[in-house]
């Protein structure tokens, strides 16, 4: 078994754009080329223009004549031809979709796209026994509306939110999808976006079971040419979705395996392999027994969300909760009764935030809420809706959260935020519990 290297598996057709071309000329010749993106080369670096960016021009109403030169483009990192597939995984694990294959004389050579490491790797190293079910806290970044809604509104919502596609649902029965592909047709034909998305929507949509491997996922990725499968349960409900980038990431732990049972032919790539292993375990995000993030994702995820509210101008609020006479309840009916109720409680939470909305289990029985684009107002109203969500749990023994909430300050570092969010909590703990409480209260 070998790994291939980036050469071998690189896409050598590149649609490449100046980038002194107007808007207008690069949606033409992504069109007409039948792609979603182009390369534009510029003094040795490269960027990409896609549809994310035509719909953020699109929404705030940027004329089509603007020089590319002109736009915030995304750069994206370069690697050398020669290199193994494995250099990649770290550029793939980030935020990296593309990535440029350059010669020696730093000259294009092609592009790599998930969709290029998806279709190399080998049959063997796909985990079989492992079902999507099993992983669907992959695809936390989904949306998901119903067919009336406006489609400027929708398109809106995924230039702001950095979505990628939207399903559309009806009785939480997948019935369309927008993808980015949709997008630039939309574009294209200076479609009327005042009418509902029902118009634009692709459909029907192609599924896959959540009892399916991820070797099926896979395949069904490769066959059909998608960028991720639209996961439903046995009632035809939508379940979940998961991009390719996800089923690169759990394959990678079987590559591992068989890059050990292969020492002889693999000996050069042994180093390698271990150091990413390493990393790859101290990547680990999420908290074992809730499935929610951990401190140290949510970290990385809380400085995200900051730079991006610091560079949109909008607002974040944080909202702590904390799980009423925990300890008495794990006195009285045991650990077993409570790590079961702390899981009621995170999927509670879960499934009554928004897919933006990030969520951690902070400790013991604490969580941790971030609510992106959402003012200290909104944040008390989204408490009061979890707070009625866990006390309307059927359960034995009943429980209740206590509640604080804050507005993240600029400048303000975030375990500073945390500690006001935690005083409006202590504060609704002392004036009785099953409260929430915000930071003008504490005041």
């Amino acid at each position: 078994m070998k790994f291939p290297s980036i050469g071998d598996i690189a896409t050598k057709v590149v649609i490449t754009v100046d980038i002194h071309a107007q808007v207008s000329e690069a949606v033409d010749i992504i069109f007409t080329s039948r792609h979603r993106t182009a390369l534009v080369p510029y003094n040795g670096e490269y960027f990409i223009f896609g549809a994310s960016d035509i719909l953020l021009l699109v929404t705030k109403n940027i004329d089509l004549s603007t020089p590319l030169k002109n736009l915030q483009l995304t750069k994206i990192p370069t690697i050398l031809k020669h290199k193994n597939v494995l250099d990649t995984l770290d550029m793939i694990n980030g935020s990296a979709e593309y990535i440029a294959v350059v010669n020696e004389d730093n000259s294009l050579y092609g592009i790599v796209t998930h969709t290029d490491i998806t279709n190399n790797i080998d049959p063997e190293t796909l985990m079989e026994n492992y079902r999507l079910q099993d992983f669907l806290k992959l695809g936390r970044r989904m949306k998901w509306v119903s067919k009336e809604i406006i489609t400027s509104d929708l398109l809106e919502d995924i230039a702001m939110n950095s979505f990628d596609n939207a399903i559309i649902v009806e009785d939480l029965r997948p019935i369309g999808i927008i993808t980015t592909k949709d997008v630039m047709r939309l574009v294209k034909e200076q479609a009327d976006l005042s009418l509902p998305i029902a118009h634009y929507m692709s459909h029907p949509v192609e599924t896959i079971h959540k009892d399916c491997s991820i070797k099926e996922a896979l395949e069904f990725i490769h066959n059909k040419s998608y960028k991720r499968v639209v996961v439903v349960g046995s009632d035809g409900r939508l379940t979940g979705v998961i991009t390719q980038k996800e089923l690169i990431s759990l394959t990678y732990s079987r590559w591992a395996v068989l890059m050990k049972e292969y020492q002889r032919e693999l000996s050069v790539m042994n180093s390698t392999l271990e150091t990413k292993a390493k990393e790859f375990e101290l990547k680990a995000s999420l908290d074992a027994l809730t499935g929610l993030y951990n401190r140290s994702k949510f970290s990385e995820l809380y400085n995200l969300s900051y730079k991006t509210m610091l560079s949109r101008g909008t607002t974040m609020s944080v909202v702590m909760l904390d799980i009423d006479h925990f300890k008495k309840i794990n006195d009285t009916y045991g650990h077993n009764a409570g790590d079961t109720i702390l899981c009621n409680v995170a999927q509670t939470i879960t499934s009554t935030l928004r897919n933006i909305d990030i969520v951690c289990r902070w400790g013991g029985e604490e969580f941790i809420v971030l609510l992106p684009t959402a003012g200290l107002v909104q944040g008390v109203m989204v408490a009061e809706k979890l707070r009625v969500a866990v006390e309307s749990l059927a359960c034995d023994p009943r429980v209740s959260v206590s509640i604080g909430v804050c507005e993240v300050r600029r400048g303000e570092a975030m375990l500073q935020t945390i500690e006001r969010a935690d005083k409006a909590l202590y504060l609704a703990k002392h004036c009785g519990r099953n409260l929430v409480k915000s930071e003008e209260d504490s005041m």
